[in-house]
């Protein structure tokens, strides 16, 4: 179905999950994920016994890390984008 060419609403109306308000709660939640795995490591290591298993928190940070990455990296292109369409400022 095509899309119609002179919609009723002018602005396209972005899915919840990709507002601005989600993807900085998912900014913050990663960070507390990526903190989470960093302690897990530092918990894994001190015991010798638990140096088998510290591959899981290793996965929760480079996860986290790629997840805050990525958001960041649409936020980013999401605020060049709409400060180059509104173009130079002249008093």
């Amino acid at each position: 179905m095509p899309l119609d060419q002179n919609p009723l609403f002018r602005k396209v109306m972005a899915p919840w999950y990709d507002t601005e308000k989600a993807c900085y709660i998912v900014i913050v939640f990663m960070f507390l994920v990526l903190l989470f795995g960093i302690a897990g490591i530092s918990a894994a290591s001190e015991k010798t016994e638990y140096n088998d298993y510290i591959w899981v928190p290793v996965l929760l940070l480079v996860i986290s890390a790629g997840v805050i990455v990525s958001i960041s990296i649409r936020l980013i292109k999401r605020y060049a984008h709409q400060f180059s369409r509104q173009g130079p400022k002249v008093p």
